[in-house]
């Protein structure tokens, strides 16, 4: 394990907050709505919505089930409601087309509505236990300081550079 990953491990099991409802879960449905969620919106905010769409939407099929007037209401003050229009949009295409199963292929998991390679990379490494990197704004933020890299974290050359990183230094 490279140092960095042990590095980050040991801060997390020192700092990292446990109070989270979806921390391991081993259910790619909760994994993939907590990480929808977490868009643009604080940990704290997102608790009390997660637990609430979780008894109104226990899992994919429910989602899918439901109107999309319930889906927004049960998302109101969460804002970016495309967020919750992709995510039933995705959850009618996983139980019609995929079994009712997020699917473990990357590719597929990336076609569906509103998951892009960040919540692949979650969706992959905490619901299946795959290798997949994640890159979220914090973690951006650490590798551009703690690698010193030049170029624009948002940019396509910034882009490659940390997420490159991510793959070489995030713990399997």
């Amino acid at each position: 394990m490279p140092k960095l990953s042990r590095l980050l491990l040991n801060w997390y099991h020192q700092h990292g907050r446990t109070t989270m409802p979806w921390r391991n879960h081993p259910d790619s449905y909760a994994v993939w709505v907590s990480e929808i969620m977490l868009q643009q919106t604080r940990v704290e905010t997102v608790i009390p919505y997660f637990e609430k769409w979780m008894k109104l939407f226990p899992d994919v099929k429910a989602l899918a089930n439901a109107s999309e007037q319930d889906v927004l209401n049960a998302w109101e003050g969460l804002g970016y409601y495309s967020r919750a229009r992709n995510l039933h949009k995705a959850a009618k295409i996983v139980v019609s087309k995929i079994n009712g199963e997020l699917p473990r292929d990357l590719t597929e998991l990336r076609s569906l509505p509103g998951i892009g390679r960040y919540t692949v990379g979650a969706i992959a490494s905490m619901a299946f236990g795959m290798d997949e990197p994640t890159l979220d704004g914090n973690l951006r933020r650490v590798f551009a300081r703690l690698f010193d890299v030049e170029e624009f974290a948002d940019s396509p050359a910034g882009e490659k550079i940390l997420w490159e990183l991510a793959a070489q230094n995030l713990p399997k």
